[in-house]
């Protein structure tokens, strides 16, 4: 019930910070403050720490609860964690003890009688019991070494690093302008020269240099001349069309693509095919439930 309780200390934290005037973190849980004004010791598990009118607070609602509010604090603030026993009292008394008050108070004025509450109520029980059900049925799904294995040997290439490649280019209006530079180049002309004295595009400023990209950065024409599996590093790419005019590339270094082995990506595949499994799960679920429930949806009552 631990992830069901940081929702519900999520919740309420900002009400009950307005409540309690605090500039820490105020939460409030149902089962801690005592569903019930008569609940007695009896019903109680736990070490009794303190008690509010006959309503008990035990040392593991104490930790569980600061256990949940140290979670909820930023990396950036671990000053603000609870940790030591003086801050553990302090937080009982100051927390705690404090709101079974209020909600002594709130329960004696009837609060929990008025329309809204029961409505927000009723809607955190609904949150809460669906997220419980949905843990249930999808605690026990297992992913087997087979779909492991399977996995991967179909999504291989997918999975290799990604491979950075860095480009040069130079970029011209026409056709022939492109063609002119070429076969400057394949006389031995400096690319970078050239870029910086005849590319139109903005990285000639650089020599044409665009550093180290990825596929996908730039235009489909792009890729495809600058991605080639025939481009080896050094070599200057053919004339293409892109979106700016005339392109002329040249593949200076290559580095990642390399293949992801097995045993590294284990663990990654696996965590992504129980995700996958359990939202079928659920989808399946959900659609045979669909089928066997009556659904009315009164579309034209929407405005």
């Amino acid at each position: 019930m631990g992830r069901h309780k940081v929702i519900m200390l999520s919740v309420f934290y900002f009400l009950f910070s307005i409540l309690l005037g605090c500039d820490k973190l105020d939460f409030f849980n149902p089962k801690k403050a005592g569903l019930e004004k008569t609940a007695t010791v009896a019903a109680v598990k736990g070490t009794i720490i303190a008690k509010v009118n006959d309503i008990p607070i035990t040392l593991e609602d104490l930790n569980e609860e600061i256990d949940s509010y140290n979670a909820l604090v930023p990396q950036d603030k671990p000053e603000v964690k609870v940790t030591t026993r003086e801050q553990k009292i302090s937080y009982l008394k100051n927390q705690m003890v404090r709101r079974v008050l209020l909600y002594e108070t709130a329960m004696d004025k009837g609060l929990d009688k008025k329309e809204e509450i029961l409505k927000a109520l009723e809607k955190t029980k609904q949150e809460l019991l669906v997220m419980e059900l949905v843990r249930q049925e999808v605690e026990k799904i297992e992913v087997g070494s087979k779909d492991i294995e399977d996995y991967y040997n179909t999504y291989k290439e997918q999975l290799k690093e990604p491979e950075e490649r860095e480009i040069k280019e130079i970029v011209v209006a026409t056709e022939q302008e492109a063609k002119d530079i070429m076969i400057q180049l394949l006389q031995g002309a400096d690319f970078a020269t050239l870029a910086k004295e005849r590319s139109k595009s903005a990285s000639a400023k650089d020599g044409g240099d665009l550093g180290f990209i990825q596929k996908g950065k730039k235009s489909a024409q792009f890729d495809a001349a600058a991605f080639s599996d025939t481009l080896e590093a050094g070599k200057i790419s053919s004339i293409f069309k892109g979106p700016e005019g005339y392109y002329i590339l040249k593949l200076e270094s290559k580095r990642g693509g390399k293949q992801r082995s097995l045993s590294d990506m284990w663990d990654d595949i696996k965590r992504g095919l129980t995700f996958l499994k359990q939202q079928q799960k659920i989808e399946d679920l959900v659609g045979r439930l669909s089928r066997e429930a009556k659904i009315e949806v009164y579309e034209s009552e929407i405005k």
